[in-house]
């Protein structure tokens, strides 16, 4: 693996931590990390009460860039993880489900504070309709 790969992987690995970390102190219980399905992988599923969110984290030099890098084709990748999953825990049938982006920015003299998570993210740029489309 080349050394671009192996910094992009860690990388990732510290984004979907500081994620898990941001939403395990906003109260959330961490179900399932960086869940693989035959569709594609979830970062985090969380919950908290009846509210069941897929998380993706993405980590980028800058917000915006983090922001815009999920494009139709990861939307799609995501929702079709999650229904994969639910499918697979029919206790969480009942809940609410939520798609939710995770944009931290650590590194060096970047402050943690400055970590953006986005509730319903996801579904505010379609992913809903994907969801009614896909069901």
């Amino acid at each position: 693996m080349s050394e671009k790969r192996v910094r992009a992987y860690r990388h990732g690995l510290l984004a979907e931590t500081i994620a898990a970390l941001l939403l395990r102190l906003k109260g959330h219980r961490i179900i399932a990390r960086r869940y693989k399905t035959p569709v594609g992988e979830i970062d985090l599923v969380a919950l908290k009460g009846k509210r069941l969110a897929f998380v993706e984290a993405k980590q980028r030099k800058t917000l915006n860039e983090a922001g815009w890098s999920l494009p139709t084709r990861a939307r799609r990748r995501i929702v079709r993880a999650a229904q994969y999953w639910l499918a697979g825990h029919p206790d969480f049938a009942g809940h609410d489900i939520a798609f939710d982006a995770c944009l931290p920015r650590p590194g060096p003299g970047r402050d943690i504070s400055r970590t953006r998570s986005r509730s319903n993210s996801l579904a505010a740029r379609g992913v809903e309709t994907l969801l009614r489309l896909c069901l």
